[in-house]
């Protein structure tokens, strides 16, 4: 009966750790969306986008997690003093080990406002609903079977029997960007979100409260020329949400229609005097045809967690053409 409920409370604790924590995309330095709702319209021009987003975490253990991540959104002009975006995206998460399983989606709005000189601010918010569900009510404990009869007994004395459910929380998050341009086609932006401002409790068990810890995240990006029509884009996210935190440094280049990255991921706090500064390095290359842009990364663990084969994301994304310049302007970012 004592190891039955340890093993259970154990169970249960590993579901909260992983489930208290986002998903976090590596390539959320390029496809920013992931990270801040402020991005809605981020490319101007009554332009529409749109992308999806594949991640799998350590195919080769038993602790796989698979991460799924789709968006589209509109921006919509009316002269440089009037621009707004909305959108909506979706994330699925599902964990192998526990059978957890993580959807939600938002819809969100972000204006623009002309602060002159070429600098624009666009404040944002977001809503959405998100589900998280386990399959731990399908356990038969030990005191519900009759090893004679084969009986199986629908009660258990178990303190937690019949207490886990699915749950449906309201999320609210939202975000900024400060955005320059200038003449040399140098540009840059600094922004932040925050997710879950009403602390939503994503507590599995009845009559149990678990918020969920808040997500700040704070960014930055410097892209300029390169060798004539080609650019080098500088990227940093920093990253917190409870005792968790991560600062990614990173680097694009585009050549023409190739793309080349690398990012190195790192967990500044330390908490734990045995955890590793330098957590992994992660590689990208991607390609652009005509108004999509496909991507994919691998991240390379430097800590000693063991073998896992990484982490290995596919992603494609869609621009649509200029609708409102007399060329067709490329990406932002």
């Amino acid at each position: 009966m004592i190891l039955r409920s340890i093993f259970t409370i154990f169970i249960l604790i590993s579901c909260w750790t992983l489930a208290a924590q986002d998903p976090i995309f590596t390539q959320s330095n390029y496809i920013q969306e992931t990270l801040n709702p402020a991005f809605s319209g981020f490319e101007d021009n009554d332009r529409l986008g749109a992308g999806i987003l594949s991640r799998v975490q350590w195919p080769n253990l038993d602790l796989q997690i698979h991460t799924q991540y789709a968006y589209v959104n509109k921006s919509y002009d009316y002269g440089p003093s009037l621009g707004f975006g909305i959108g909506m995206n979706a994330v699925w998460q599902y964990e192998s080990f526990n059978n957890y399983n993580y959807a939600q989606v938002n819809f969100n709005y972000a204006h623009r406002i002309n602060l002159n000189n070429g600098w624009y601010f666009r404040p944002a918010i977001e809503a959405g609903i998100g589900n998280k569900s386990n399959r731990f009510r399908n356990l038969t404990l030990a005191d519900q079977i009759n090893i004679n009869s084969g009986f199986i007994n629908p009660v258990s004395v178990d303190p937690l029997a019949g207490r886990l459910n699915n749950i449906y929380f309201l999320d609210i998050n939202a975000g900024f960007l400060v955005e320059k341009q200038t003449f040399d086609d140098i540009s840059y932006w600094i922004g932040g979100s925050v997710r879950h401002l009403n602390r939503p409790n994503i507590s599995i068990v009845d009559g149990e409260k678990l918020p969920l810890d808040i997500f700040y995240s704070f960014h930055g990006n410097v892209r300029f020329p390169f060798l004539r029509e080609n650019t080098v884009m500088m990227t940093t996210n920093l990253m917190v949400q409870g005792p968790y935190n991560r600062l990614d440094v990173g680097t694009i280049f585009q050549l023409d229609a190739l793309l080349l990255g690398l990012t190195a991921a790192t967990n500044p706090a330390r908490n734990d005097g045995n955890e590793h500064l330098l957590t992994s390095i992660n590689a990208f290359v991607g390609f652009e045809y005509e108004t999509l842009r496909f991507g994919f990364s691998y991240d390379k663990n430097t800590s000693n967690i063991g073998r896992t084969d990484g982490v290995y994301e596919l992603s494609m994304t869609y621009l649509s053409r200029c609708q409102r310049c007399s060329t067709d302007r490329s990406r932002k970012r």
